[in-house]
């Protein structure tokens, strides 16, 4: 017959096995969703208000800068490779938004920036991108209060996104199979993501 200390001892060797495992799962996980977090350049895009103008305009905007800018990234082997092809971009990003602003009848200052900022997460047809913070190529349209749009300029799923509605197939070459996983999946990792958001907000305290 077994003790009472013996069964707490077993009780404490199987909690200890349960808490390797989820340690190692979280782990596995964390390490992934930084891999997502370091290697994508996201397209930031802020309008000057909520009216129905300026945010017919921000779209105005993102025509014309995906259109004029579509081949900028697709050479790019890797995020190193985005980034510096978006900072020799820049002065021609924006100018191609304050042209379109001006063609439009408006006067607003326009700036464009590559930059590091947290976004939330946010869904872009069949994939989710987690929150967290990414390198950005930042636009901003007179005071920049209205509503953003963003999309993924690396790996470049803009243009497929926005033209041909086929965004994964150019992950193929940047992200591994778990990581796209998270991204397509992601009511797979609900309690990962619960558990990741808990240790950074204790972190950030």
């Amino acid at each position: 017959m077994k003790t009472k200390s013996f069964i707490l001892i077993e009780a404490a060797a199987v909690i200890g096995i349960i808490l390797t495992i989820l340690i190692t799962v979280i782990t596995s996980f964390a390490d992934d969703y930084k891999s997502i977090t370091d290697n994508v350049l996201r397209l930031h895009i802020l309008a000057n208000s909520d009216s129905d103008s300026d945010q017919e305009l921000k779209l105005k905007v993102r025509d014309e800068i995906l259109k004029e800018t579509s081949s900028i990234f697709e050479a790019s082997a890797d995020i190193n490779a985005a980034k510096a092809a978006a900072a020799a971009a820049l002065p021609e990003i924006e100018r191609i938004a304050k042209e379109t602003v001006i063609a439009n009848g408006y006067d607003y200052p326009v700036y464009a920036e590559l930059t590091k900022m947290q976004f939330d997460t946010r869904v872009y047809g069949d994939i989710t991108m987690p929150a967290g913070e990414y390198d950005a190529i930042r636009i901003t349209i007179g005071e920049a209060e209205g509503k953003n749009w963003w999309c993924v300029m690396f790996p470049p799923l803009c243009i497929p996104a926005v033209i041909a509605d086929e965004p994964i197939e150019v992950f193929n070459g940047v992200l591994d199979e778990s990581e796209e996983d998270i991204l397509t999946n992601p009511q797979k990792y609900e309690a990962r993501f619960f558990i990741l958001d808990l240790i950074n907000d204790i972190k950030s305290e």
